[in-house]
Parts: structure tokens; sequence; C-alpha cells
């Protein structure tokens, strides 16, 4: 079966190719022959009810960066008109990301979009994982300064972090005598607008670890533990955190044993998980990364596996 497939990430230039989980998808989905033409969500439009973009096809090089791609020519396309659309781009989880969830929900599911962009948008990692507060460090969402300095005389250090970010941006340990808490409330409130902002129990446990644990069709496959650097609270590859391949423990199963039946009712095809000292801190079902180190370490393929989920749905 050969898919009509168009994929909706940032900037393919931009992309480091070593280490992109949607670049591995389309290594992938080349691989089995699928048709794969590429677009940026700066061009979405909708008119009459007609969801389309400026679309051109591409081939994908397993190569560094600058030799991994190869564009032809755009040219405005329906995207109804697709089997599949890869809703690839990075957060920040904003209203310009909201927006777009509703535009592809305009073609889902005759066109069938990767993650479910209703599901998504209802989903955000930050706000879904708290379904599940028996899994999960004490955490408190809210952007009333006098319940977040209850809550740090409760807990001591804490983690103050904002609600819709993504890859450690903005995330901070505030330890139990620090001075800086008001100011950096302050800073949030003018950054963040009337967000509210997220604060979690610290977790010396990171030291260790902050684990990814990748869940395809509700069901886990593969786990990279990222240890972060010396001097640094924050564990994203992003912000230099040191990949490793993992098992997954008995706790760890038990959590995904936990919420991949919520994933799979979502029809959450692609997510991953974040787990600290067997406890449940993140949902990530936007652009989940760590498929490429998983493999390269000596893991298991996970691409093929999602591709064979998103076969099946068209099937």
């Amino acid at each position: 079966m050969k898919l009509n497939v168009a994929v909706q990430m940032d900037p393919i230039a931009s992309i480091n190719p070593m280490g992109d989980s949607t670049f591995a998808l389309m290594l992938e989905a080349q691989q089995r022959g699928h048709k794969l033409d590429y677009y940026t969500v700066g061009t979405l439009g909708l008119r009459d009810n007609r969801v389309s973009a400026d679309v051109a096809p591409i081939e994908v090089f397993d190569k560094p960066k600058g030799e991994h791609f190869k564009l032809g020519a755009s040219k405005r396309v329906d995207l109804g008109t697709y089997d599949v659309v890869l809703m690839r781009q990075d957060p920040p989880f904003d209203m310009a990301y909201t927006t777009i969830t509703h535009l592809l929900e305009r073609i889902h599911p005759k066109t069938l979009v990767v993650n479910p962009p209703a599901a998504v948008r209802n989903a955000p990692e930050k706000i879904l994982v708290t379904e599940f507060p028996e899994l999960m460090p004490p955490t408190l969402v809210t952007r009333d300064r006098a319940l977040i300095q209850e809550f740090r005389r409760e807990h001591g250090n804490i983690i103050l972090k904002p609600l819709y970010g993504n890859g450690g941006a903005g995330v901070f340990l505030i330890e139990e005598q620090s001075h800086n808490l008001v100011s950096l409330l302050e800073l949030f409130e003018t950054a963040f607008h009337n967000e509210p902002f997220m604060v979690q129990r610290y977790l010396p446990e990171v030291r260790q670890g902050d684990k990814r644990i990748i869940i395809v069709d509700g069901e886990p496959v593969g786990a990279l533990n990222r240890v972060p650097q010396a001097g640094e609270a924050r564990s994203n590859m992003h912000v230099g955190g040191r990949p490793e391949l993992s098992e997954l423990t008995e706790r760890e199963h038990e959590i995904c044993a936990a919420i991949g039946p919520r994933l799979k009712e979502l029809g959450m095809i692609f997510a991953g998980i974040d787990v600290i000292g067997g406890y449940l801190t993140e949902i990530n079902v936007t652009s989940p990364t760590g498929i490429r180190e998983i493999k390269r370490m000596g893991g298991p393929d996970i691409a093929p596996m999602i591709w064979d989920a998103i076969e099946k749905r068209r099937g």
C-alpha cells in the first residue's frame, strides 16, 4: 500500500537530521515507497472550508546536515487530497499552534492526521499528565503567587516551568532558601501574560536521569535516559542532556500500563512520556523526540513501528 504523505514541520534546512524524529519518519516513509511532500505552517490557508499549503516533493538522505534533503518545485495543494499528514512542528503550544490544529481538524479523519489535531489541542503535555495525579510528583498549576509560595513552604526545592513550553526552555530550579522566587514570578507573569505556570516538587533523582519512554499506539517500545550536565537542573537533549539507552523498570511498566489505554483512546499513535525517579512528569504528544538516538545506541528501530500503526489505520 503506497500512501500520499504530507509532512508539516519546522524548516527542514534547520533540523539536525542525526537526531530528528520527524526525519526518521520521513526516511522510513520513503523506504516504504510512500510519496512524500513537505511544507511549513506559514503557508497554511483556509478558504471555502478547504485547507491548503504550498507543498514541495521531497527526497531525504541519511546524511549530515546540508546533504540530507532535496526539494522539488512547490505548489498550492488541498491537504484533503492526502492520505496522511504528519503534524510535526515543534511547540511552543501557543495560539498559533492551536489555530493550526483547528485547520487540520477540517481534513481529519478522511485524511489521517498524526497525531489527531483535536486530541493534540486538548492534551498539551503538561495538562494531559494531570489526569494521572497518582503517578505524578506533587504538582501545582496556577499563577497565584500565594499558592506557589505555600507550595514551596510545603515541599522545599521546587521546579517552576511555563505550562506550554518545550525543550527545557524556561525551566527553573528554585531552592528552598533562594530569595529569587518573587523576582522570577514577575518575569513569568510578564513573559507568559495570563497563562498559569506549572510548579512541581524537585526530584533529586533527576541527577540519575530523566527517562523518555516512547509509546506507539498505546504500548511502550523503547526508552532513553537523559542525564543532565553537571550544574544543570534540566536533562533535555536540547540543553546538553546526555542520552543513554535504558530498559524500563517495573514501576515504569506500571505507568505505561496506566496511561497507554488513554493514549490509544485519544488516537495518539506516537507519544513520549517523561519519568523521573518513578514519577510521571510529562506526556508529549505534539512532536516527541528520541527515536533516532534509541536506534543509534542499539535499541529498537521505532520508525517502522509508527508506520505500521499508520498503515493499519489507512488499510
